[in-house]
């Protein structure tokens, strides 16, 4: 081995212990709690100092006391599982179940929160039944709660009763815990699929929340806005069979709706509006499915929604309102 390959084989190794040894840290301290938590962390400890004194004492052994301690701990990340059964935050106590017969959905565990703070609402989670024949719009919601380029997507079908159903992919939080993008890199949270009404979910947002919410008409055909209807219906009951994990990048409320539209175009492109999801209108649009006329900055204009819509029009339902200028 030449003088220079050396410090290179060293500095890789280090490299690795160092990644390795922050990852299974950060992996244990939000996936385990209390004594558990402190027993994970020192036998980690223990594994970091084993590696290195194999190292020391020859080079190969230590290399094969980095892949024994890396296998022990993907291991025991390999056992953590999503589950059904914890003790949810109120407002994802409960996801959206579906029933088809025929041609109508009926949807259980729709969320129709009265709220009364942005943390706090009435809780009312009731059951309603649709008729596809009846579906008449699609509409993309983005809303923005801090940088222009990060937005929560939510999807809203409407029909001709003029009902509106809104399907939203959240993180299934317990109820002691909070959003964290790291805690979604770890599987700390479960994947849910919340379907609300209008009402409910954008009330909350543009009221309560004061968040930037902007709803964007998509071009589908009838064909188009039916299939994509039943892929959250074989969401829901997919996700009701065997959960999933949230995942920051892989699996959050963007990239599962990407996957789901998929159904309606097998090659659609992957760009970075995907994790800029404040982008989503310029990817809709570039597709020719963005609705609406004028130019996209136009667009953007009209489609931001108004706060306290129905206090301004209370003749009006909440959907009806939001679109009342």
């Amino acid at each position: 081995m030449s003088r220079f390959t050396r410090p290179v084989l060293h500095a890789l190794f280090a490299l690795i212990v160092l990644t390795g040894t922050a990852w299974s840290a950060m992996a244990i301290w939000l996936n385990l709690e209390g004594p558990v938590r402190l027993i994970g962390l020192g036998l980690l400890c223990l594994a970091v100092i084993a590696v290195g004194a194999a190292r020391f004492y020859k080079r190969r052994l230590g290399w094969g006391a980095l892949i024994l301690a890396a296998s022990a701990v993907l291991g025991w990340y390999q056992t953590i599982e999503p589950r059904q059964d914890r003790n949810w935050a109120y407002d994802v106590a409960h996801g959206a179940r579906a029933d088809m017969t025929d041609d109508k959905v009926t949807l259980s565990n729709l969320r129709d929160f009265d709220w009364q703070t942005p943390i706090s609402a009435k809780e009312r989670w009731i059951t309603e039944t649709y008729d596809l024949d009846q579906l008449d719009s699609v509409e993309m919601l983005t809303s923005v709660w801090d940088s222009p380029d990060i937005a929560h997507l939510l999807v809203s079908f409407g029909f001709t009763t003029g009902e509106h159903v809104v399907f939203s992919v959240e993180i299934r939080r317990e109820a002691h815990e909070s959003f964290s993008e790291i805690g979604g890199f770890f599987r700390q949270f479960e994947l849910v699929l919340i379907a609300a009404t209008e009402r409910d979910i954008i009330r909350v947002r543009t009221d309560l929340r004061r968040e930037d919410v902007r709803m964007f008409p998509v071009d589908l055909t009838p064909e188009q806005r039916r299939t994509m209807f039943l892929s959250y219906v074989d969401l829901a009951q997919s996700l009701e069979q065997e959960p999933q994990f949230y995942n920051t990048i892989s699996a959050n409320c963007t990239t599962v709706v990407y996957g789901l539209a998929l159904s309606l175009k097998s090659d659609l492109p992957i760009r970075k509006s995907l994790i800029l999801s404040g982008r989503l209108p310029e990817y809709l649009d570039s597709l020719g499915v963005l609705g609406g006329e004028g130019s996209l900055e136009d667009r953007h204009a009209r489609a931001l929604l108004p706060t306290d819509a129905q206090s301004k029009h209370p003749d009006m339902t909440f959907s009806e309102a939001i679109w009342a200028r």
